[in-house]
């Protein structure tokens, strides 16, 4: 069954360091699991080029060397409850990094295959 989203929802977003780790794997990976575990409709982690967070340290400050620790930005769009619930969990996983909650609105969403034309 194809999960449903229109109108407003909220983002929750993460952004946390490549190189964290959470039970034996990446932060990044295990805070889409759980988005995946709670029944989100869809989790992404975009890995940035370059930046720098609360400790001020550049990260991937020299572009001709690939750096192994870029920040990540985790994003999950869903219905208030599913998101809250979900913010819960990943405030307990993150120890450094930054969780943001936002308002917006779902204009379309829907899978391959499954849009009514």
């Amino acid at each position: 069954m194809a999960h449903k989203l229109a109108g407003p929802a909220k983002r929750l977003s993460a952004y946390v360091g490549e190189d964290m780790i959470y039970n034996d794997k990446p932060l990044y990976q295990d805070l889409i699991d759980q988005a995946r575990m709670q029944g989100s409709a869809g989790a992404t982690a975009l890995r940035g080029m370059v930046g720098y967070g609360a400790s001020s340290r550049d990260i991937a400050k020299h572009a001709l060397r690939m750096s192994t620790d870029c920040p990540v930005l985790v994003t999950v769009i869903d219905e208030p409850q599913r998101i809250t619930a979900l913010a819960a969990v990943w405030a307990t996983m993150i120890r450094a990094g930054m969780v943001t909650l936002e308002d917006i609105k779902v204009v379309h969403y829907c899978a391959e295959g499954d849009c009514e034309e």
